[in-house]
Order: C-alpha cells, then structure tokens, then sequence
C-alpha cells in the first residue's frame, strides 16, 4: 500500500509518497542495502517504517547510513543533520534550496522553486546545521554583479513599481489576513523573476530587483506561515536569504530572519530563533535604524522567553525600551518598521512576560500598550492590526485568567474573537483556540460556559472569521507577535 497518510507530517512518509513507494518496497530495498554494507540482516515488516513516521522510534544509525546510501547522501550529512532532518537532503527541491551555492544563478533557481507548486508539507525543512549554514552564508555572501544585457533595457523605474506594490502587500497583509496576501505575493514574485530572467539592466537596477525578490519571498514565507503552511514558508525564508545577499540589503536580510525567528520559536526552536536574531543584530550598525534595533531585541526577548529564560529574556527586553528611547521619526526608518513602536513593544514585552509565568507583569504591559503617550502615535493600533490585536487581546485575557478575575478574562476573550472577524490566519485561530483551552477549566462559571458555546459552533465562528481559511475548524498556531 502506498505511504500516503502522513505525508504533511513526516520527511520519510512524504518522500515515499512522492515516489509511489509502500512501506514494504522500501524496507526491503534498505533491508538489502544493510546486508550488503556489512551491517547484517534487517527486518523489513511494514510497520517498521510506520513506527518511524509516527515517532514511536527511530531507526538506528547504521539503518540511517543503509537508507543514506540508496539516497546518494554521505554518512556525514545524516550525523550532521540527524534523524529526520537528512531525509530533506533526497528530496531535490529542498536540497537545491537548501544546499546550492550562493550564487546569482543559483538564487533565481531558488526563487523558482519557492515560487512554484505550493508546498504544503507540515513540517518543517530547516535543521539546526540548516539554519546555521544559511546564516553563515547570508553574512559572509558577496554580493552579484547582477547585470544583463540581454531583453529590453529597463531603469530604476521598475524596481520602484515592484516596491511601491510590495508595500502595499504588508498593509493588505495587516488589514485582510494571509489568506489571499500569500497567492498576491508569489505573484509579485514571479513577475520580478520575469524581469530578472528577461530584461537588460545595471547593477544598480539589478540588485534593487533582487531586494524587491527578496521582500516578496519575505511576505510570502511570512504569510505563508500564518496560513499553516510552515514547509513553504521555509522555503520562501530560505530564498529570501539568498536574494538579499544578492541584493547586498542587509535591511531586508535582517527582517527576514526577525520573521523567520517567530517560526522557529513557535514551532518548538526558541534556540535556532535566537541565532537567527543574533545574526540580523550584527546587521545594526550598518542599518543605523534605533527603531529596527529594538525591535530586534524584542523579538529576542520572545525568543528568550520561549526558551525559558528569564534573565536573558530581561536583558534583552532592556535593550528593546532602551534602543527605542533613541528612535527617531517613522519616515526615517526602513519602511519595513511601519508597525513598530512603543506600544507594539509592551505588546511583545507582555507576550514574553506571560510565556515566563508571569501574569501580573504581562498584564502591566498589555495596559501600557494602550496608553503610550511618550509622543503622539505610540499607543498601540488595534484598528490597523486587527489579527495582532485579536491575539494580544486573547494574550491579554489568558493574564486575567492566570490573575483569577474571569469576568475580565472573558470579557477579553469576546472581544478578541470579534477583532478577528473578516481576517484569515491560520496563528490567530490557534491562540483563540488555546484561550478556549485554557477557559474550558473553568467550564462551571456561567460566563465561561456561555463563551464556550457561543464559541463552540463552527458555523458562527466561520461567520466571526474565527476559523481560518482551509482549516475547517478550530487549530492552526500563534501578526509579528
């Protein structure tokens, strides 16, 4: 029978998919392959493999070096990425992502790949060693001598346009949810790889086009992840990467991994978020934004508190308030920092406090959020970010609820539930979802109860827009929050 059941969620499930391949033709191929290494004889009953996708165990080491070399991969590459992670290696897609060299050539290639099919696999691509290489790569990258001569010649016009329409996606973005942004930004893609691939250009122009594949590869991962695609927005991350390095904009490479770091703190790498923060802090001097800095230190902070700690969660929630002292006007900063500013820092802040257990400084965060007044436009905007302030809000509740004053917690509640209304997101659905959660412990208070059933149809949920787009029900997992 072919493996198909599993396929969004396992490497070994999706790759024997891909090929038509049941448990049994595989096993026996790398029962053989065993035998014939040195390695003795392996059984090959089916539901081995089965215990293996599901996690119940894992193969051993020399049964990886078997399935490694029917792959053509080298017993290095599975020490170095681990079990599942080296699987990623066969499949040709992700290994041409993940593992070409930097180059203008290789980067279009890329860009093509991410912007194809999409990928719609629930597990993540990147590993540890992964995530490393493409940071050391993007640091130590030399920038393209993109220039082409051939198609019809085009200015700097061009790259105007795309940015112009590239911004417009992040506010589309903040306003409508990632449901319909994601398709808008891989279409952006495509028609910046048209001018790359087909136009005649300068440096300049051409390295302003990269920037431009850059951000709309950036928003595509980005919304592709609040959609639950996690697999295609690593893909997109990946490429981003690469396109900024081409782009010589450590700008855009610096916010792409700020959003690429909320993936992997909230898929259960905290560690591998705070490499990727590390590195784009690097990037500050050259960027000379106090604003981009602090948020940066912020989106540390939730790192940190993702991880559990509390002290490095303080030092770097310091440097977030302290680097935003010195902040100068919004136009002076990147256009990539519109959403960021004081009151988006309490958010960020609050959130952190709430994942270290505690409640009560979290919910002074949340309060300040709303009442910044260090210069005018610093409170928090929950009218221009309805899906951020549904899930602060939600946040906001689940301090209430750790406080014990349920009235205000599920007065919260409803009111986060409303603010999601008419926006798609995938994150937004599953904070809800875990507030619903965490209230249903407390099913026998009469108001809980009635938020619980006014909540529980998916019918007047859908019509809340409280069930993300091609979710079906309430799930999904946690705006730039």
């Amino acid at each position: 029978m072919t493996v198909d059941t599993s396929a969004e969620q396992h490497p070994l499930a999706y790759l024997l998919s891909q090929r038509g391949m049941s448990n049994e033709a595989y096993l026996f191929r790398v029962a053989e392959q065993h035998r014939r290494m040195g390695y003795g004889q392996m059984g090959h009953r089916k539901e081995k493999a089965s215990r293996w996708v599901s996690g119940e165990n894992a193969p051993t080491l020399r049964t990886q070096f078997a399935m490694a070399a029917l792959e053509k991969i080298p017993p290095e590459a599975v020490l170095a990425h681990g079990w599942p992670g080296w699987l990623l290696l066969a499949v040709p897609d992700d290994h041409a992502i993940l593992t070409a060299p930097w180059t203008t050539t290789a980067t279009v290639h890329a860009l093509e790949i991410a912007g194809g099919p999409v990928d719609r696999r629930k597990f993540l691509i990147t590993t540890s060693v992964t995530l490393t290489g493409t940071v050391a790569q993007w640091s130590g990258a030399t920038p393209a001598g993109a220039v082409s001569t051939g198609g019809r010649r085009i200015d700097d016009s061009t790259p105007d346009r795309f940015e112009r329409r590239l911004d417009e996606l992040r506010h589309l973005d903040d306003e409508l949810g990632s449901g319909e942004v994601y398709d808008a930004a891989r279409t952006e893609l495509r028609l910046i790889l048209s001018a790359l691939n087909d136009a005649s250009y300068s440096e300049r122009v051409g390295r302003r086009l990269f920037g431009a594949a850059a951000e709309a590869s950036r928003s595509a991962g980005w919304t592709a992840y609040d959609s639950g695609r996690i697999a295609a927005a690593e893909r997109h991350y990946v490429t981003a990467m690469r396109a900024a390095a081409s782009a010589d904009d450590p700008v855009v490479g610096a916010n792409t991994l700020a959003f690429w770091a909320i993936q992997q703190y909230s898929t259960g790498n905290p560690r591998g978020a705070i490499d990727l923060i590390e590195a784009a802090l690097t990037q500050a001097p050259r960027i000379g934004s106090a604003r981009m800095t602090a948020m940066l230190h912020a989106r540390a902070c939730r790192a940190h508190a993702r991880a559990g700690d509390t002290r490095a969660a303080a030092r770097s929630a310091n440097a977030a308030m302290d680097t935003y002292g010195h902040a100068g006007p919004m136009e002076a900063d990147p256009a990539c920092v519109y959403w960021f500013n004081l009151g988006e820092t309490h958010q960020l802040l609050g959130s952190s406090a709430l994942n270290l257990g505690n409640p009560r400084q979290a919910l002074r965060h949340f309060q300040d959020a709303s009442t910044a007044h260090h210069n005018e436009g610093e409170a928090y905007d929950g009218d221009a970010f309805p899906r951020g302030h549904a899930i602060y809000l939600a946040r906001l509740a689940e301090a209430h609820l750790a406080l014990g004053d349920i009235d205000a917690a599920v007065d919260t509640a409803h009111t986060a539930v409303a603010r999601m209304g008419g926006v798609t997101s995938a994150r937004g659905t599953s904070t809800l979802d875990d507030l619903r959660q965490k209230l249903g412990r407390r099913r026998g208070v009469p108001v809980v109860a009635d938020f619980l059933n006014y909540t529980a149809d998916e019918r007047p949920a859908a019509r809340l827009g409280y069930v993300a787009a091609g979710t079906g029900s309430l799930g999904g997992r946690s705006s730039r929050v």
